[in-house]
């Protein structure tokens, strides 16, 4: 089974702690972990631009001017695309579906691949429960920086945290996430994963049996 450090909140080591192999000791699919990470930002796509056709647009119901005589071009509604205030064509429209489906068990099994890489990499920390005098902002800061962590940390809590996440909040190269808030995209994209150490059998219990 992968073990990996703990650390206590001034940086000093409390001992090793032994992961479930079958979340964070699997054998890693890259292509499986793609395929599910680009799923997951495809879905989170949102389909904003829009724009109107001929049969949209206002106005233009009546023939512009005369079909012959007056040496001009003929034309038969302002509402054309070649007119200034006319419809769009073949412009963007918010009627496409950007979604892709991924079955369950893939997504289980990708975010497994995620962690487990982590570890492999010794890129997954695990943190004693820290406590603070007060929930400050700085406290926080000095405890990060006592830890061997990258550029940037997904630090990872068992549950719903108002005063740690009044304290980091502010750091733009720390995010917190909750054990059922925890996804592949924040994994791939963070160098360095720190969970709190009573998250991870919370993060074990809610994945259950493998």
């Amino acid at each position: 089974m992968p073990n990996v450090i703990i650390y206590k909140q001034d940086g000093t080591k409390a001992g090793d702690m032994e992961l479930s192999a079958a979340h964070f000791g699997v054998k890693v699919n890259p292509t499986l972990v793609h395929e599910v990470v680009v799923a997951q930002q495809a879905n989170a796509r949102r389909n904003t631009g829009h724009t109107k056709t001929k049969g949209e647009v206002s106005g233009g119901g009546k023939k512009p001017w005369r079909q012959k005589g007056t040496g001009r071009a003929r034309q038969g509604s302002t509402r054309n695309p070649h007119w200034v205030g006319g419809g769009v064509a073949h412009g963007p429209r918010n009627v496409r579906n950007f979604g892709v489906k991924v079955n369950r068990k893939a997504k289980r099994s990708a975010l497994f691949m995620a962690l487990s890489d982590k570890v492999s990499n010794e890129k997954l920390l695990v943190l004693e429960p820290p406590t603070f005098a007060e929930p400050k902002t700085k406290l926080a800061v000095a405890m990060l920086r006592n830890l061997p962590l990258g550029r940037r940390t997904l630090l990872i809590i068992p549950a719903s945290n108002p005063s740690f996440l009044r304290m980091v909040r502010n750091l733009k190269d720390v995010k917190l996430v909750t054990v059922n808030t925890l996804n592949i995209v924040d994994i791939v994209n963070t160098p360095t994963i720190l969970f709190q150490k009573d998250a991870v059998p919370a993060f074990e219990k809610l994945y259950g049996t493998v």
